[in-house]
């Protein structure tokens, strides 16, 4: 089984630590993000993992070289210029358009969810997408009439799901995908219009995606 790590960020919102290290390689509790990824991954069965790399990507490849030191394959696929996720992914079509299905995930995206509950998507559906709850960003206060009645730290929003950054495609996926662009703003919108996307809901897992600072500092505790 592959699988897709989208790591050709710039990573502006970490700087200066972004500076001059790609943000996958930004250590959590010691460790860096996509090693952390790549575990995740083989633990789940795995073992073949392309890396779409830009910005930085020569110490990308430097650190994980052929993946051999994690027991998976490691392969990479280089842009010069950023073509956004969707055109990310399309430049792996060489690679992946005689798999029967292949996982793409964030470069960002911390979880211990099973990613092969995925996998069930049978004839209707191109792709999946996993979903999270949402988490509000700040604590909320409950209120009856106009008594405090209790404060809660960053509940988790179970009435609205976000999408986890992680996926499970079939091959048609490719014609859908732009030369350069987002798969979120140009894709997505297209194959939910259609039908074409299972959501599959996560519960009581850990997700976290490492955009600003005080995400790393939160994952660190975390972990």
């Amino acid at each position: 089984m592959k699988a897709v790590i989208l790591a050709g960020g710039l990573g502006r919102r970490l700087r200066p630590l972004t500076d001059d290290t790609p943000k996958p390689l930004l250590k959590v509790s010691g460790k860096p993000i996509i090693v952390r990824q790549i575990e995740w991954l083989k633990k789940h069965g795995i073992d073949e993992i392309i890396i779409c790399a830009g910005y930085l990507r020569e110490k990308i490849i430097k650190e994980l070289g052929n993946g051999c030191k994690y027991d998976v394959k490691i392969g990479y696929v280089v842009e010069d210029q950023p073509l956004g996720t969707g055109g990310a992914i399309k430049n792996t079509e060489i690679f992946l358009k005689n798999e029967m299905g292949f996982y793409i995930l964030n470069g960002d995206v911390l979880t211990n969810l099973d990613p092969n509950e995925l996998r069930s998507i049978g004839e209707k559906y191109i792709g999946s997408i996993a979903l999270v709850h949402l988490k509000s960003p700040y604590g909320i206060v409950e209120i009856r009439g106009e008594e405090i009645v209790r404060f809660r730290e960053k509940p988790l929003i179970k009435e609205y799901w976000i999408n986890a950054g992680i996926y499970y495609f079939k091959p048609q996926i490719f014609k859908y995908l732009p030369d350069r662009g987002d798969i979120e703003k140009e894709t997505f919108p297209i194959l939910a219009e259609r039908g074409l996307l299972k959501a599959v809901k996560y519960e009581n897992v850990f997700w976290k995606s490492i955009d600003t600072h005080k995400d790393l500092e939160e994952a660190e505790k975390y972990i």
